[in-house]
Parts: structure tokens; C-alpha cells; sequence
């Protein structure tokens, strides 16, 4: 019944352009390289990393270069373009030392030196993998890091005040992209 769903979703799809990151506020060089050993950019992820119920939920492995040498603090958003809804859901938000250049497989959880992570759109705090609707096609979960010429105060706690907080902050930014789906 639910793949039967996902196939008849199939073609409703939030879409990047509708993400709140896709406006000008966010607009900064794409000097910031962000990998995985575990998947390459554009590639399928692993089923380990998949979300509660599907997947073990273990953050896949992050690695990022390039932040400018201004940089005051980090943030980490993982969204999900393809969603059937009216816009990109953020499966995870944080905000990351500079000193703190990526994180090791299933790290992305709280308690990791160096980060805070916030509420992201499901409620959760820490990293919530993959969980596309079955039978609906391949989703893309984007990784982006920001260089953030500030560091945000303690009150911002939940990734739509993280938004807010950087919009005019953005000194550099990169993505990595991995796809999966049910």
C-alpha cells in the first residue's frame, strides 16, 4: 500500500529551487569541498546510513577543505529535495567549530566534540539518515557546509533560526550530494 503511494507521488517533488537555500542570502563562492568515503557526489549512499527503521542511521564519514582563513564558525545542513511536500525537509542542522574539519562514520550524533547540533524540521537533534516513501525514486540528500564570518549565539536552536541567523554570513560554501532510495 505505502510503495503503491510513493509511485503515485512519484512526480511531486520539492525541488532545490524551492529550498530555502536556493535565494541570494546564501550566495557565496563554492570554494569549500565537502567528500565521503562512502559514497561519491551524485552517488547512491549506503543502506547503513538510512534512517530508523530502514537503515542503521549511521551518519555516513564527512570531510571538508577550503573554508576561507576568516571563518569563524561552520554549519552543516542535510536536506532531502525530493520530498513530496512544498519544500526541502532538513533531516539535520548544526553549527561546527572551525577547528573541526569533518567528522568519522556515525559521529554525526550529539555528545561530538565540536558541534551543537539543532532541531531540524522532524524534531530530532543530531543525524537522521535517509527514509524516502517506497516505491517514490530516488531522493538526493545534500551535505552542505557553510563558512560563517560570525559565530551564532547559543539562542539559535532549531534549523530554521539557523537559516535566519546566517543570511548575510556566508563567506563560503560547498555541497555534496548522495542519493537513495526504497
Amino acid at each position: 500500500m505505502i510503495e503503491l503511494l510513493g509511485r503515485m507521488l512519484r512526480g511531486v517533488r520539492a525541488g532545490a529551487h524551492r529550498s530555502p537555500l536556493a535565494n541570494g542570502a546564501f550566495a557565496a563562492p563554492t570554494t569549500i569541498t565537502v567528500t565521503s568515503t562512502a559514497f561519491a557526489d551524485g552517488q547512491a549512499m549506503q543502506a547503513s546510513s538510512a534512517g530508523k527503521g530502514v537503515g542503521d542511521n549511521t551518519s555516513p564519514p564527512l570531510r571538508w577543505a577550503g573554508p576561507p582563513p576568516d571563518t569563524r564558525q561552520l554549519a552543516l545542513l542535510i536536506d532531502d529535495v525530493d520530498v513530496p511536500l512544498p519544500r526541502p525537509l532538513v533531516h539535520t542542522a548544526a553549527v561546527i567549530e572551525p577547528s573541526v574539519d569533518g567528522v568519522a562514520a556515525g559521529a554525526l550524533q550529539p555528545g561530538c566534540a565540536g558541534i551543537r547540533f539543532l532541531r531540524a524540521d522532524l524534531g530530532h537533534h543530531g543525524y537522521a539518515g535517509p527514509r524516502p516513501i517506497p516505491g517514490h525514486g530516488p531522493h538526493h540528500y545534500r551535505f552542505h557546509v557553510f563558512a560563517l564570518d560570525t559565530v551564532l549565539p547559543d539562542t539559535v536552536t532549531t534549523a530554521k533560526g539557523l537559516l535566519a541567523a546566517m543570511r548575510g554570513h556566508v563567506l563560503a560554501r560547498g555541497t555534496l550530494t548522495g542519493t537513495y532510495q526504497r
